[in-house]
């Protein structure tokens, strides 16, 4: 007897108990037995118990019956039309759960409305919320990190808007096809929003796009959703790597990922893989100390600190501090020096103004997509992260990777603030020209559409170099530090320099020429 069976059965038993009872009352009513009002009151409330239960089994066998048909519908249908979908649905935990009651059906996920080959559009596509309903507790998680912003960081980034739609949005061929794991219509300043948390839209812009909404299958993908899968480091492949984030590569060529590879994929193997250390125990937020762009907040101390070293900034430095969080950063606080380095990089993504003062951006970019974290959440991030490692390595072999680590990304920052420095040079003296168009000049943001070579140089420092060289550092891969990110980043700042000094002096030639011309016309 199937579990379907069962429960039929145990409704037809229960109506015969209900029945049974009923005999039984009358019997005693001509008994005369009903004058006993507390006997015949029980008699009536079990019996109307009774009859309730009866009625809502025979309804949620009918309820049951419904879906079970609906399913066989939509499988009957699509074994034919989307076989492969089908064969993944059929092999996923959903669809084989231990007790049938729990199992996810196509209309769970999908709706009841789609029936026939012309009404698809009525199919239902869902979303990280129609996952939540089961999966709470994930669910919530990830509204709370990274994977959430994902969406609104890219749409926060000039260079998109100015791309094919094809590539940035519907198409998800470029950028938007990682970034469609987070929601759709959390809106921030360039949505009008300049409140300092995102706000959402009510999903109007979920509805401008059929697909790409659901997140969650980003990692557990469709249509088997095995947490298996999202466990194992390739998982995170497709879109940690390449240009500007090759994790994937740097965890394959260092120790952890060799390891990993050579001692086969087991869950409990002696290798870290990416959610060791980044999802620990099943933590869905993914957040790290230093995040993905290498960047922390300075903090009110390091900023009135750096009075010191630039006393003819004080009433700018003053003022900014006063929005600034207090306090200090574990392992290797900010000095002066950075401080001032890592001002003129937010500087020059226009995230502070001329007078170091917060932009929109600030707003948009560090307060809203929680790209920079501030002195509590950083340390609070290291300490946990150090807490894992040391669950292989000893405390002063974590510290000493820890800051030899930011060691490195100080040095960066330190190369990155000198180019910097030299193109704002040439924009504050006239030779280069500020671009219709843009409000800030240089802008790293313009990524690529850069309109100069030395400016595209600043791109390439920013978005490749400098994040090859700590992201390198911090997942102990040696080469990709060195020779993919450092090396490149020394050569492109050198070439920077040089290149300033060139048009330096072809534009004092220019000048000397003009001069002269003008001169003999009098």
């Amino acid at each position: 007897m199937n579990w379907s069976d069962k429960r039929v059965s145990g409704y037809l038993s229960l109506r015969a108990y209900n029945k049974k009872i009923a005999m039984r009352h009358q019997r005693r009513n001509a008994m005369g037995l009903s004058a006993l009002p507390i006997r015949g009151l029980i008699g009536g409330l079990l019996f109307i118990a009774l009859s309730s239960v009866a009625l809502a089994a025979e309804m949620q066998v009918k309820k049951f019956d419904a879906d079970r048909k609906l399913q066989g519908d939509c499988v009957g249908c699509h074994i034919n039309v989307t076989p492969g979908i089908v064969k993944q649905h059929l092999g996923s935990p959903h669809a084989n759960a231990s007790n049938p009651e729990d199992e996810v059906l196509c209309s769970n996920c999908h709706g009841d409305k789609h029936v026939t080959m012309e009404d698809w559009q009525e199919a239902t596509m869902p979303t990280a919320d129609t996952c939540g309903e089961c999966h709470k507790k994930q669910a919530r998680e990830h509204s709370k990190g990274k994977h959430q912003l994902g969406w609104m960081v890219m749409k926060s980034q000039i260079a998109w808007h100015g791309q094919p739609g094809a590539i940035t949005e519907q198409g998800y061929r470029g950028c938007s096809g990682c970034h469609k794991i987070g929601k759709k219509g959390l809106l921030g300043v360039t949505d009008g929003n300049n409140d300092a948390k995102v706000a959402y839209d009510g999903g109007k812009e979920e509805a401008h796009y059929r697909y790409g909404n659901a997140q969650c299958d980003a990692c557990h993908t469709r249509h088997s959703f095995k947490k298996s899968e999202a466990k194992d480091p390739r998982a995170c492949s497709n879109c940690h790597m390449g240009f500007d984030h090759p994790q994937w590569e740097m965890y394959t060529s260092a120790k952890h990922g060799v390891i990993w590879g050579i001692e086969g994929h087991e869950e409990d193997a002696r290798a870290p893989t990416c959610q060791t250390c980044h999802l620990m125990e099943g933590d869905h937020e993914v957040r790290t100390p230093w995040g993905f762009l290498g960047l922390r907040i300075p903090t009110k101390e390091n900023v009135l600190a750096l009075i010191q070293v630039a006393p003819t900034l004080e009433p700018q430095l003053t003022k900014l501090a006063a929005a600034l969080p207090s306090g200090n950063y574990v392992d290797l606080d900010d000095d002066p020096t950075w401080t001032l380095d890592r001002a003129l990089i937010l500087q020059a993504a226009g995230v502070l103004d001329a007078d170091f003062q917060p932009t929109e951006r600030f707003v948009e970019i560090v307060l809203q997509a929680e790209a920079a974290r501030g002195p509590e959440e950083f340390n609070e991030l290291r300490t946990k992260m150090k807490t894992n490692c040391n669950k292989c390595h000893s405390q002063g072999f974590v510290e000493s990777h820890m800051k030899a680590s930011d060691e490195i990304l100080k040095a960066a920052d330190h190369e990155f603030a000198k180019a910097i420095a030299a193109v704002q040079g040439l924009y504050r003296d006239g030779i280069l020209k500020v671009p219709e168009g843009w409000k800030y000049a240089p802008d790293l943001l313009q990524y690529y559409d850069a309109k100069t070579k030395i400016e595209q140089e600043l791109y390439l420092i920013m978005l490749e170099y400098r994040q090859r060289t700590f992201q390198g550092a911090f997942h102990a891969s040696n080469d990709y530090m060195h020779w993919y990110g450092w090396a490149p980043l020394k050569t492109a700042v050198n070439t920077i320099l040089e290149e300033e000094k060139r048009m330096r002096a072809e534009h004092a030639e220019v000048k000397v020429s003009s001069n002269a011309a003008a001169a003999k016309k009098h």
